[in-house]
C-alpha cells in the first residue's frame, strides 16, 4: 500500500510540476460595431400641464370684486418638450364668452407668460381673441421646459364690462399651440 502512496504522489508531483508551461495568447483581429442614433424633431405639450384640461375660474360676489384687479396664476401650465426653440401661442376658440344666449367679449381676459419658470424667451403679455398670439417667443429648446400663466381681468373691464351682465358662468375654450421655430 505504501508503494500506491508513493507513485500516486510522484505522479501527482511531476502532474503539478510538468504543467509550468504557459502558452501565450494572441491577440485576435478586433470586431467593430455601427451604432446609429436615429433623431427625429419633437415638440409636445406633455400631458401633466395644468392647461390640459384644466378649469380657471374668476368668482364675482360683491361690488369689490367689480373693483379691484382679479389675478388667478396657474403654476406649470404648460410642460414642453421641443428639440427646437419654439414659440407659445394663445387664442380664444371663440369670440365671446357663454352663458346661454349672454356673451362678454374674450378680449375681457389678460394673459401673461410668468417669467422665473424653467422655460425661457420672450414673455408676453395679450389680451385674449381668436387669433394667435404669441405668448412666449424664442423659447429655448429642452425637455420638460415649464410655464406658469397669469390670467387677469382689471377693474376697468370688471365694472365696465362684467357689472351689468346677468348672473350665471360663462365659460370660452383657450387654446395653447407650441411651434417649432
Amino acid at each position: 500500500m505504501k508503494k500506491q502512496i508513493v507513485i500516486a504522489a510522484l505522479a501527482l508531483g511531476a502532474f503539478v510540476f510538468g504543467t509550468t508551461n504557459v502558452a501565450a495568447q494572441t491577440v485576435s483581429n478586433p470586431a467593430s460595431t455601427t451604432v446609429n442614433l436615429k433623431l427625429s424633431d419633437v415638440i409636445s405639450i406633455d400631458a401633466g400641464s395644468a392647461a390640459t384640461g384644466g378649469v380657471v375660474d374668476f368668482n364675482y360676489v360683491n361690488s369689490n370684486d367689480y373693483n379691484t384687479v382679479k389675478n388667478v396664476t396657474v403654476p406649470n401650465s404648460l410642460i414642453v418638450t421641443s428639440s427646437k426653440n419654439f414659440d407659445v401661442k394663445v387664442k380664444a376658440e371663440g369670440a365671446n364668452f357663454v352663458n346661454g344666449s349672454n356673451n362678454i367679449p374674450v378680449n375681457v381676459l389678460q394673459i401673461t407668460a410668468v417669467t422665473g419658470t424653467s422655460m425661457t424667451g420672450t414673455f408676453n403679455t395679450v389680451a385674449l381673441s381668436t387669433a394667435d398670439q404669441v405668448l412666449v417667443s424664442n423659447a429655448t429648446l429642452g425637455a420638460k421646459k415649464s410655464l406658469s400663466i397669469d390670467y387677469s381681468i382689471s377693474a376697468l373691464k370688471a365694472s365696465t364690462v362684467l357689472l351689468g351682465k346677468p348672473a350665471g358662468t360663462y365659460t370660452q375654450q383657450v387654446t395653447y399651440t407650441a411651434t417649432a421655430l
